[in-house]
């Protein structure tokens, strides 16, 4: 190999590193179980600190990645046993099928928001840098939060921001917001309810209009609610289900659907009062990260990992 491709290898390894330090990442691919030649899926590549840590355990298996983000193909890794899908993982079984996949040993998820789409302005994710009001996964498909507000009525708007958000009030926030003068960037965002926020509050509470309006440009909990219902008819028995979450929201979902087999944790009891349940939760509370990962990437901090075991009873 040339000095010159090798510097480029690094180079790339350098640019993926930045562009998404991954949490858990010992936690989330031990969580696998992963056998040398078995079929893994990791729906949120990113910058491949997963499927990397994946990858060195196959021998001769497979890894499925999906990312909907265009801007993660620069991570892309080049290995015959590794594909990478660039779409919602909330298609992850038409696009296994696609690639002639039939049952998987185990599903990584690693929800939210990557530190790559935070630290660029122009997605309009973060509230600490002035960018277009933007906020899409995919820049290239549905409404930016921009277009999301303008299109939302008072009442729309206010159940966006109480539901996905949680914020306090979310009549007054949204009418605020819907009264500015100009909606186009995030700074106009932050300056249409700059004077309403409570007072040594102001950053939580941004962060949750932020946070509510993100998820709705993205559809995400309806995308999780997919690959969620999508993990059953796609994980072999004793397949692993390994999702790290980041708010409340997804958190429940989650949970919800390990113990019951749906999001809204309707239990399903056979003839005898027993669970009729496709996955076994792993016992205990979820797993949360280390002092130390905290202290090195606080974007750790609010981060969940549960498991569930595919079984035979659903």
């Amino acid at each position: 190999m040339s000095p010159r491709a090798i510097l480029s290898k690094e180079e790339n390894m350098r640019k993926a590193d930045s562009y998404h330090i991954p949490v858990m990442l010992m936690e989330s691919v031990d969580a696998l179980n992963i056998k040398p030649d078995g079929v893994y899926v990791d729906v949120t590549f990113g910058g491949g600190g997963h499927s990397k840590e994946i990858l060195k355990r196959l021998d001769n298996g497979k890894l499925i990645a999906f990312d909907q983000d265009p801007s993660a193909l620069q991570n892309k890794l080049h290995d015959p046993r590794f594909v990478l899908v660039e779409a919602n993982f909330r298609n992850m079984r038409n696009w296994l099928q696609v690639h002639g996949v039939a049952k998987v040993n185990g599903i990584l998820a690693d929800l939210g928001v990557s530190s790559h789409q935070f630290d660029t302005a122009s997605r309009g994710f973060t509230l600490r840098a002035d960018g277009p009001l933007d906020m899409r996964m995919n820049h290239k498909i549905g409404d930016t939060a921009a277009e999301l507000i303008a299109k939302c009525s008072v009442e729309d708007l206010a159940k966006i921001l109480g539901e996905y958000g949680e914020v306090i009030r979310p009549s007054q926030v949204a009418r605020r917001i819907l009264s500015a003068p100009e909606m186009q960037s995030t700074s106009d965002l932050v300056k249409s309810v700059e004077q309403i926020l409570p007072r040594g509050k102001e950053h939580k509470v941004l962060a949750q209009i932020f946070q509510a309006l993100r998820i709705a440009v993205n559809k995400e909990l309806e995308s999780l609610a997919a690959l969620l219902a999508q993990s059953t008819q796609c994980l072999a028995p004793e397949g692993r289900l390994v999702i790290i979450s980041y708010h409340s929201l997804e958190d429940k979902m989650v949970k919800n659907f390990l113990r019951s087999g749906n999001v809204n944790d309707e239990l399903n009891k056979d003839f005898f009062g027993n669970l009729i349940r496709p996955f076994d939760p792993l016992p205990g509370k979820p797993v949360v990260p280390s002092l130390k990962e905290t202290n090195q990437n606080n974007r750790a901090r609010s981060a969940k990992l549960r498991v569930g075991i595919r079984n035979t009873n659903a």
